[in-house]
């Protein structure tokens, strides 16, 4: 089945997943990122890559580190950026998400990053868009999150080199994040040594096995020698049911101490694709500790979706030239 992320010529046309994208495309992901972390760090952080393009974020959930990333990156780019209150946009007065797409797709947009509660919405959205419009999928439902993904592969890369000596844990709320699902699907596309997912049984999806990654449910076990440890956010606005007896206990069992980090390799990194609970999934020692490369992955987030956008919108004409 053709990959609809992908045009003719094999080239990023939406990016809703780094599933099934091949192992080269994400290392280009990476060194573009690499080619504008430069720009980043200069006086003037603009180039002129998407002037004229106009990119929409439309968020039907909130955000703030992410939906500020995009931004930053399309502003960055030169792009137009418009952003959707989608609590106060028609759709609450009853219109189809499809109206509401055709209706934007009419003010001439190229580009929309899209959040949603649903598993599979950046998919049908990307279905239904003008053929010279992107897609890119900031996060839907417990699904994907690939740009989260990808900065997390960047920032691992940046500090470690090259993936396949390393041994990687992904500790906590398995279950209902589309990060750690993203994560595992690109640590083992460009070659990571080993996955690991650590987690109660009450937080790990049936088809944890066939993700490709070693399952620990013992702490200790699953951050023996680790090369990098990323927590994960308790996602308790997606929980149903009591799948824990409390979060002091969690973190009694599952937090990420200290104590705990000693187990890893001493120049271990530690990362959290945020906003971070502490006490809970992390020790604010950790957090703020010499091994902690949090802020450096919401950094490199803007690097990363630079890359990500511009890639998306490679050799297309701006949406003024199709509807000419």
């Amino acid at each position: 089945m053709k990959n609809i992320q992908l045009d003719d010529a094999g080239r990023l046309r939406h990016f809703l997943t780094v599933e099934g994208l091949p192992r080269e495309l994400l290392e280009r992901i990476l060194d573009t990122a690499e080619s504008f972390s430069g720009v980043i760090e200069k006086s003037v952080k603009k180039v002129p890559l998407l002037r004229g393009r106009t990119i929409i974020n439309l968020f039907f959930e909130p955000s703030t580190r992410t939906r500020t990333t995009f931004e930053l990156a399309a502003k960055r780019l030169s792009a137009d950026v418009l952003n959707i209150n989608v609590a106060t946009s028609a759709t609450t007065k009853g219109e189809s998400l499809l109206d509401m797409l055709r209706n934007l797709q009419a003010m001439q947009c190229d580009m929309f990053v899209v959040r949603h509660g649903d598993s599979g919405a950046a998919h049908f959205i990307a279905q239904h868009v003008a053929p010279h419009v992107g897609v890119v999928n900031a996060g839907d439902g417990r699904h994907a999150h690939p740009t989260q993904a990808m900065l997390d592969m960047y920032t691992i890369r940046r500090h470690k080199g090259d993936f396949e000596p390393l041994r990687i844990a992904i500790v906590g709320d398995i279950l209902h994040s589309r990060v750690a699902r993203s994560q595992i699907h690109a640590l083992n596309t460009l070659g990571a040594g080993e996955v690991r997912v650590v987690a109660p049984r009450t937080l790990l999806p049936r088809d944890v096995g066939s993700l490709g990654a070693h399952v620990y449910h013992d702490i200790r076990q699953g951050l023996r020698d680790v090369d990098v440890v990323i927590t994960l956010r308790l996602q308790k606005e997606r929980m149903q049911g009591a799948l824990l007896p409390s979060e002091h206990e969690y973190y009694q069992l599952y937090g990420i101490s200290q104590e705990r980090l000693a187990l890893a390799r001493p120049d271990a990194i530690v990362m959290h694709p945020g906003p971070i609970n502490r006490g809970v999934e992390i020790e604010s020692a950790v957090a703020d500790g010499p091994q902690s490369v949090i802020l450096n992955q919401v950094t490199n987030g803007i690097a990363v979706r630079m890359a990500v956008m511009s890639m998306c919108l490679e050799g297309r004409g701006t949406a003024a030239e199709e509807l000419t």
